[in-house]
């Protein structure tokens, strides 16, 4: 049977383990706690034990406070010896710094920009076998993780940086890309829509799904985002996805925010605008 052991069970990974597991796989996976049928990740016995017959791996852990990788830090001799036949990281896009808005792919270098630590994690799981997928993903986006979802619970924010544009994509893209990665080369991949654009326009478009107010255009300042936030708006590039779909015959099912967003739409209950819910956010 084929057996895919995920290091950190989240919003992303926790759709992958449903579409394999409806597709009659086995699936292990660990969290900080044993918690909805995890392993610890600290129960070593455990984890080693799921390595020893995992067909497939792949984590979505980020750096530790330490800058270090915890996976590979606490198990990866045992990743290296394993019999799996199968290894996949998750990184991010935000290893390519700013491009000024311009289009970046994957042969462009990492690591000058603000996610030194996710950098090294990327070049660090490259390097554990010659056989490993790593996928890199811009901005998130699915059901309970969406801009109508931060409309509804008051989060979403327009802010007014002209010529600022973003690549994001679909999580249910994001299982199909790993997935078309199980027959396809090893190697490096960007997972991202065909169409960057600002995120004002996206929250425009969420507005009219929604029938909710659009959010008052703020300077950066005024919106008083948190550091993270502004670290995010601090950088401004569009992601190629051309070589996943070549090598993995990869093709988005929301090739934009619009499909992406009139699918969230259709699933979610009416919409009250005059007093709207608040919505459950899930994190990768």
């Amino acid at each position: 049977m084929r057996h895919m052991l995920i290091f950190g069970l989240g919003y992303t990974t926790g759709r992958l383990a449903r579409r394999l597991i409806g597709d009659g796989w086995r699936v292990t996976a660990t969290r900080r706690d044993a918690v909805d049928g995890a392993l610890a990740f600290d129960d070593a016995d455990a984890v080693r034990t799921s390595l020893a017959t995992a067909t497939h791996i792949i984590s979505s852990v980020p750096p530790g406070d330490d800058g270090r990788d915890p996976v590979l830090t606490r198990y990866g001799a045992d990743i290296m010896t394993s019999p799996t036949r199968w290894i996949g990281y998750i990184s991010a896009t935000g290893v390519y710094g700013d491009t000024g808005g311009a289009w970046v792919d994957e042969r462009a270098p990492i690591g000058h920009g603000r996610r030194g630590a996710r950098a090294e994690a990327d070049l660090a799981w490259g390097g554990v076998r010659d056989d490993v997928r790593v996928f890199r993903l811009p901005g998130i986006y699915g059901p309970g993780r969406s801009a109508i979802d931060r409309l509804l619970d008051g989060r979403a924010r327009r802010i007014d940086l002209p010529g600022q544009v973003f690549s994001r994509v679909h999580v249910d893209d994001i299982v199909s890309g790993i997935v078309a990665g199980f027959e396809g080369p090893p190697g490096v991949y960007n997972l991202a829509d065909d169409y960057p654009c600002s995120q004002n326009r996206v929250i425009e478009a969420a507005c009219a799904l929604s029938g909710l107010p659009l959010p008052p255009l703020l300077s950066l300042e005024e919106a008083k985002l948190t550091p993270m936030a502004r670290g995010f708006y601090g950088e401004n590039r569009r992601i190629a996805n051309g070589k996943a779909k070549r090598l993995l015959r990869w093709t988005p099912r929301y090739p934009t925010y619009r499909e992406g967003l009139a699918r969230i739409a259709m699933t979610m209950p009416a919409i009250d605008s005059a007093a709207p819910a608040a919505a459950s956010v899930d994190q990768r």
